[in-house]
Parts: structure tokens; sequence; C-alpha cells
């Protein structure tokens, strides 16, 4: 799902490629149908963020959301975990679930960094990508949360990705 690769690249580090790439990036997500209106606007009010400051401030403010605050982290196994050598195990595992599936990371990638996640689950079918997405729901709940309370601009990019996740309910 095209909706995924897109988050992928918007919570991965600011390269001039994407700054590059950002009006196709509208076009796609106002063109394609299986993305929601409200997520459509969600992305270019974010894209519109990321025009209005150059690559180095972008890049900074990446740096000091995601790299210096802990609590902010997307390494996902790092909320549940710490550093912690129950983590270990669960990024194995999480590496062997990939390779069976067809996606071979790249040296030095950590399975369970978000954006590669997202280029993941953007490979499975509707119902599958909900039910990978919900596995780490309440990490991407708590995510958002603290992201927001810094009031940082990719806290709604979070959410997008917590509610494509969340599970429906049975009436």
């Amino acid at each position: 799902m095209r909706l995924y690769n897109i988050l992928a690249r918007l919570l991965d580090y600011p390269s001039p490629d994407l700054l590059a790439h950002l009006d196709e990036i509208v076009q796609l997500i106002k063109a394609d149908t299986a993305i929601h209106q409200h997520e459509s606007e969600e992305i270019s009010a974010f894209i519109y963020w990321l025009q209005t400051h150059s690559l180095t401030e972008i890049q900074q403010i990446y740096v000091q959301t995601f790299d210096m605050q802990p609590e902010h982290d997307l390494h996902m196994t790092h909320h549940i975990h710490g550093d912690s050598r129950d983590r270990g195990p669960a990024l194995i595992d999480l590496a062997e679930h990939f390779k069976a599936n067809g996606l071979e990371l790249k040296e030095g990638e950590i399975p369970d960094y978000l954006p590669l996640l997202l280029e993941y689950v953007s490979t499975l079918e509707v119902d599958e990508s909900r039910f990978f997405l919900a596995d780490v729901g309440k990490i991407l709940a708590i995510l958002a949360e603290n992201l927001e309370k810094s009031e940082s601009p990719y806290a709604k990019l979070i959410r997008l990705v917590e509610q494509r996740g969340q599970l429906l309910k049975a009436a």
C-alpha cells in the first residue's frame, strides 16, 4: 500500500532526495483512493511544514526529536525492552520474520525501525497490515502521545500509522 511507503519516507531521516520529491508525494496521496481524505490532509500539512524549512533545519529537528529523546525513539522494541538483553532476541525474531517473508535487511539495518516496518507493511494485504500494526499499536500510541506533548509535527504521522493498525471491533 502506497500510504505506508510514503509514511516510511516521511518518518526516515530527511534527505535532499525527499525534499526534491515532496510535490510528487502530494500528487500521489491525492490520487490514491486507498488514502482517506483526513490522511491526505495530515500528510499534506506535514509536507507544507517541511517545505517551510531548510534541509539543515529539518535534519536538526529530526535528530533532536528522535535521536536525543529516548521517549521518541523510532525503534519499537526500545519502548518495550530498553537496552536490556531481552531486546536482542526480539530483534532476531523480527529479522527472521522479514527474511521468511522476502524482505532482506541491508547491512546495519535494525528491523524494528518504524520506517523499515512501514516498508514491510506496504507489501502486505490490508488485513495483514492492520494486524501487523496492531501488534505495535500500544507503542505507537505512547510514541504519538510523547511527540504531541513536545508539539512535534511528526506526531500526526505516527497517529496515522496507529489508526491504520486499529482492529475493527465487531458490532
